[in-house]
């Protein structure tokens, strides 16, 4: 048996409806979203190939995962639960602003090491005032759409949430504190007399850093990583999403979205829910 989970707002029942006869499965009217199960097994290549035709979210739950048994999600933070990319935004208070992003993209892509283009990345912003931090939290951050909807409905079926971040650890502690989540890691930016330095503190938090992460809060929690939702949009996140039972790929980097088990390109983060077929939303 194959289940899939269909939504978007583009997505309408007569589609819904054809896809299921075409796939020789019975639909699950749920609202906000439908589910199609099928005897048929479903390919990788062919759920690729559906995203291609359809203008809504096409998604298969893995076999080895369980939806019920759910317990922790992972999730980054830039362009994932947040809309920005901390890093580049900072930067621009220095008028660096395209040279950084651009080192940002590139990492996001996986051209080159997130190591490398952190450090590089990090250098330039030497000198700038410890407060422009407080003024991009304030005045630049916002929440990816859905992204409360998502948490509350994690809560609701006591799913631990962890934001686990290549970026900095003044973000990740202040979202922590406004969303109550359980457990966040970051970077930590060196400052010296209330300036940056250009350096990070201590062993950057890059992307088998983040598999570590998920790794030990699953003997923390005493849960096995078929029972963890891994999510993220760049390079650096795959390692931690190829641990998890679950992995998604939000608005993702075309290298992210060919290996995550389910894709969200059409939906906010709510849209989780969805795939975990929670039927709060």
């Amino acid at each position: 048996m194959t289940t899939l989970i269909v939504q978007g707002e583009q997505l309408t029942l007569e589609a819904a409806q054809a896809l299921a006869t075409e796939l020789a499965g019975e639909l699950i009217d749920k609202s906000l979203y439908f589910i199609i199960e099928t005897t048929q097994e479903v390919s990788r290549e062919q759920v690729q190939v559906l995203r291609q035709r359809y203008t809504f979210d096409v998604n298969v739950i893995p076999a080895h995962f369980s939806v019920e048994k759910a317990a922790l999600l992972v999730t980054d933070m830039d362009s994932t639960l947040i809309t920005i990319e901390c890093v580049d935004e900072i930067a621009d208070f220095i008028g660096a602003k395209p040279q950084v992003a651009a080192i940002t993209e590139s990492a996001m892509r996986g051209e080159i090491d997130f190591e490398t283009s952190l450090c590089q990345r990090v250098s330039l912003l030497k000198g700038l005032d410890v407060n422009v931090l407080d003024k991009v939290y304030q005045q630049r951050l916002d929440l990816n759409p859905g992204a409360k909807t998502l948490l509350k409905g994690l809560k609701e079926r006591g799913i631990k949430t962890a934001l686990v971040s290549g970026g900095f650890t003044f973000f990740t502690e202040r979202l922590k504190k406004e969303l109550d989540l359980d457990y966040t890691m970051a970077n930590v930016l060196e400052e010296q007399h209330g300036q940056l330095t250009g350096k990070v503190v201590g062993d950057i938090c890059g992307a088998q850093a983040k598999a570590d992460f998920l790794l030990a809060h699953c003997q923390k929690l005493s849960i096995s990583p078929s029972q963890v939702i891994a999510m993220g949009d760049g390079a650096n996140d795959l390692l931690m999403m190829h641990e998890a039972g679950l992995s998604v790929a939000y608005h993702a980097k075309p290298k992210v979205q060919t290996e995550a088990s389910t894709v969200i390109n059409h939906n906010g983060l709510d849209g989780v829910l969805a795939i975990l077929q929670h039927d709060f939303i």
